[in-house]
């Protein structure tokens, strides 16, 4: 089907949708499987199986060796890489038009002929110990993780997407075979790729895809908002801190306008928090707002790094920054807000990698390709009311605070749900 010009869309009769972007003026293509699985299919025996899945793929086949991977794409000039989140698992290649072929052939030879050896599981198991180890000694990396446990509690959205090391440290062969085997089957995959690229040749190409399982697998636990807190007394120079609340899902009619409000509140040098909490009172040197969607839901969030000294006054500014922005909204700062988030988008559209990967991303969520303009109109159409209206539904929410770093200065979570409210 075609949906532009240059995109076209096939669902081929096993269930696996190939998708292109065609660019005409590059000379290389993204091309990748993006699975719509991850840490939330997980079950909580196997926390970190789909992360490990995804270091495993690259260690080997019945037709190559983990270094025959790496030294064929390499000798084209292309690259490999992979990723997992906790709704989505992708595996994609960026090479040369002439090489799609052998992008598609290696890609294909992971997903479905991957040998999971003992000793290659042996080594990298030990390498994901060591990654979960360094996010551990990054506070400003695993805050989020913590906060993302503390709004999901006893949940799979709330597992952190590398799993626990104790869980990690004894996870068998056969998990790993019995999770690729029960959520890789073609119906949850996406073949895509972006750039100077023939639709119906990929087509012709996606044959290779022939040995995938046919298990579709149970649907994931939907996702439960509570809210609440985690804090970790560290010694830091520094006090990490991400307050946030309820969010908006992927489907949601005020998905755009929580872009928007995040942008105007965090998104950038001009945003309220930025002016108001680094440049007027200099209490950071980093802060922003993120917006965090899910099929299901999603998470509204504000990150901040700190003294020990300087979060007793952070926490009470942030709060009256958030209470004040739904009855003092500029339509000027809304403006602003919408011109970052479409330059974002449009400056994207130069990338192979982005337009692959949101052609994807669409097509598991959406279900169709979301043209640029549709989105430019969307955001073009929310306005001051619409930011207003959806900061207050957000702040409604119970409030979600993670912490670590000297504590002793940061008010109770209680206390903060006042200011709030």
């Amino acid at each position: 089907m075609t949906y532009a010009a240059n995109v076209r869309v096939t669902r081929l009769p096993g269930g696996l949708t190939v998708a292109t972007d065609t660019m005409a003026t590059v000379e290389t293509v993204s091309i990748g499987i993006w699975a719509g699985v991850g840490t939330r299919h997980e079950t909580a025996e196997v926390n970190g199986v789909a992360h490990l899945l995804e270091h495993m793929a690259f260690k080997g086949t019945r037709r190559r060796s983990a270094r025959d991977i790496a030294e064929e794409i390499e000798a084209v000039g292309g690259h490999l890489n992979a990723y997992t989140s906790r709704e989505q698992t992708a595996f994609y290649a960026k090479v040369l038009a002439d090489d799609v072929p052998l992008a598609v052939d290696i890609i294909a030879d992971i997903l479905q002929h991957s040998t999971f050896d003992p000793e290659e599981l042996a080594r990298e198991r030990a390498v994901v110990l060591q990654e979960i180890g360094q996010a551990e000694d990054t506070p400003d990396d695993i805050i989020f993780d913590l906060f993302q446990e503390a709004a999901y509690p006893d949940q799979p959205m709330g597992w952190p997407i590398f799993g626990r090391s104790e869980i990690v440290a004894s996870l068998p062969r056969e998990a790993i075979c019995a999770y690729m085997k029960r959520h890789y089957a073609p119906q949850r995959l996406v073949l895509a790729a972006a750039g100077r690229i023939d639709h119906d040749r990929l087509v012709d190409l996606a044959a290779a895809f022939d040995s995938l399982p046919q298990d579709d697998g149970p649907a994931p636990v939907p996702a439960v908002y509570h809210g609440g807190e985690h804090r970790e007394s560290r010694e830091l120079e520094q006090v990490h801190v991400v307050l946030g609340f309820n969010g908006i899902r992927y489907s949601d009619p005020d998905y755009y306008a929580a872009s928007v409000y995040s942008t105007l509140l965090g998104g950038g040098m001009s945003s309220r928090l930025f002016q108001e909490v680094r440049e007027k009172r200099g209490l950071v040197y980093s802060i922003y707002s993120f917006a965090s969607s899910y099929t299901d839901g999603g998470l509204f969030g504000i990150y901040a790094g700190t003294g020990e000294n300087e979060v007793a006054e952070l926490i009470p500014v942030v709060c009256e920054v958030l209470t004040s922005v739904p009855d003092t909204m500029d339509p000027t700062e809304v403006n602003r807000a919408r011109a970052q988030l479409k330059a974002g988008i449009l400056m994207a559209r130069e990338s192979t990698g982005s337009r692959c990967e949101q052609l994807a991303q669409q097509l598991l969520v959406y279900g169709k390709p979301i043209p640029p303009e549709e989105i430019v109109a969307r955001i073009d159409a929310v306005g001051p009311e619409d930011v207003a209206r959806v900061a207050r539904r957000i702040h409604a929410s119970a409030p979600t605070l993670a912490a670590i770093g000297p504590l002793g200065r940061l008010e109770p979570l209680g206390e903060i749900e006042k200011r709030l409210r």
